[in-house]
């Protein structure tokens, strides 16, 4: 059987037994663990001169291979070109796309670096499975180098529209190394489209039939594998912790308020001051629900280092500051702001307790706590979940309620239906999602890829 080698940014945490950071570290330990494997990617440390290979550590049949890098580097490659850069490009935010040539240098020069300490680990027969946009170069660097395995990338962001991406200096130099890969994968048909409309109308290629493709003198497969959440194990975590210390603290805090939650990590990306507003919005226009409910917003801090970051958190402290000065009352705060993380465990006792979760992302690859709310609800009494229409997710969840987070009167609109919807539909809707991310779990997402990467031969 070949081995799977999985390369990403960043290597999640190596102590077995600790809960992994997010849906691809879940997917990844399972798969390495029932194959085999490596796993290869960037250490987090800083290091004074650039490492010439791997550090290697094996933990049973995973072979966890790190490197670390340089300030240089990482100024450019990390918060330079891939988070400056391509994050708000591929999000559509071409006012905070900051460009500059030599973090595009510097992008180009780590893949290359991560290839050379990645090549002398791999074996003729391995499977590789290279993930997101820091990495989008690194299948043409191990063609360069002499690898002929099959290589294959998913792109945990969207890709956006080929007018947005247009706008990116030297997009020719990108997409041709995404094309140097035998398998890309994207979460959702739109994402996959926007591939197609570049392939055809900029590159000059063409689309074949069974997602084929042929471009730059090559031809590769692409298509849509939309990632999922372990949901039996957040059911599990969510049921286990409905009697813990913290759903206890949750309850006295609120006091038979109904609870809206939001999770997300700072970034502007997730439209947090849009809906702040549509939760003023919905106190404005239902006096009712003033001192019943509470906004709980945990939004973790995320690149303080990357243009941009520092402002959306002040406009965000200032936004919930102004609502809670005009609303609040002495026994009463409309909007609890937590910037700060939690572990799993608590917040899928947080999302059990939810009335109604607010997933409006301005524009998202797919959203895995709407996803990780839903699995995580009471079956006699569930929340309900309005979805941002620009997530992934709202592809595969459309029992949720679908806003356009742009539009600040129809998301409140939807929080007060879900507010107030009655508990028949809500148990109808949540249990039409419940059982689509069931059959279509994190690891039925990796076993899809895989297989289609495993249909992918070798380079004669």
């Amino acid at each position: 059987m070949s081995r799977l080698v999985v390369v990403s940014n960043r290597v999640a945490p190596i102590v077995e037994g600790t809960q992994a950071a997010g849906g691809l570290a879940v997917a990844v330990r399972a798969a390495l663990h029932e194959s085999g494997g490596v796993w290869f990617g960037w250490n987090g440390e800083i290091t004074p001169t650039a490492p010439s290979g791997a550090d290697v550590m094996k933990a049973g049949k995973v072979t966890y291979a790190t490197v670390g890098m340089t300030r240089r580097d990482y100024n450019e490659y990390y918060n330079g070109f891939a988070n400056s850069t391509l994050w708000p490009l591929f999000h559509y935010r071409l006012d905070l796309t900051h460009f500059d040539r030599r973090h595009f240098t510097g992008y180009l020069r780590v893949n290359t670096r991560f290839a050379r300490a990645l090549k002398p680990l791999l074996q003729p027969d391995d499977r590789i499975w290279v993930h997101d946009y820091h990495l989008i170069p690194l299948a043409e660097e191990l063609r360069r180098a002499g690898c002929r395995q099959p290589i294959g990338f998913f792109l945990h962001t969207p890709l956006p529209a080929v007018e947005i991406l247009l706008a990116l200096p030297r997009h020719d130099v990108l997409m041709r190394a995404l094309c140097a890969y035998d398998l890309v994968g994207f979460q959702t048909v739109n994402d996959l489209s926007a591939f197609y409309d570049y392939i055809v109308l900029e590159a000059g290629g063409e689309v074949l039939p069974e997602g084929m493709v042929r471009a730059y003198g090559r031809q590769l497969r692409a298509g849509v594998f939309p990632i999922g959440i372990d949901t039996r194990e957040v059911e599990r975590l969510a049921s286990r912790h409905e009697t813990s210390e913290a759903a206890t603290r949750l309850s006295d805090a609120l006091r038979g308020r109904a609870l809206v939650i939001g999770v997300d990590r700072l970034d502007y990306s997730k439209g947090l001051v849009q809906r702040f507003r549509a939760f003023q919005a919905m106190l404005e226009a239902h006096q009712e629900m003033r001192g019943r409910v509470t906004l709980m917003q945990i939004a973790p801090p995320s690149r303080p280092d990357v243009g941009g970051y520092m402002e959306i958190r002040r406009e965000l402290e200032t936004t919930a500051g102004n609502i809670n000065g005009r609303f609040a009352d002495f026994d009463w705060v409309p909007i609890r702001y937590l910037n700060k993380s939690f572990e799993q465990d608590e917040l899928t006792c947080f999302f059990r307790g939810s009335r109604v979760a607010m997933v409006t992302p301005l524009r998202d690859g797919m959203n895995l706590v709407a996803k990780e709310f839903i699995a995580a609800q009471n079956p006699s009494d569930p929340g309900v979940l309005v979805l941002s229409r620009f997530a992934g997710a709202a592809h595969e969840l459309d029992e949720a309620l679908i806003v356009n987070p742009y539009d600040e009167d129809e998301v409140a609109d939807a929080l007060f239906r879900g507010l107030t919807m009655p508990l028949e539909e809500r148990k109808q809707r949540w249990g039409a999602m419940l059982a689509r991310l069931r059959r279509h779990d994190v690891h039925v997402w990796r076993n899809d890829f895989l297989k289609a990467l495993a249909r992918t031969p070798a380079l004669a």
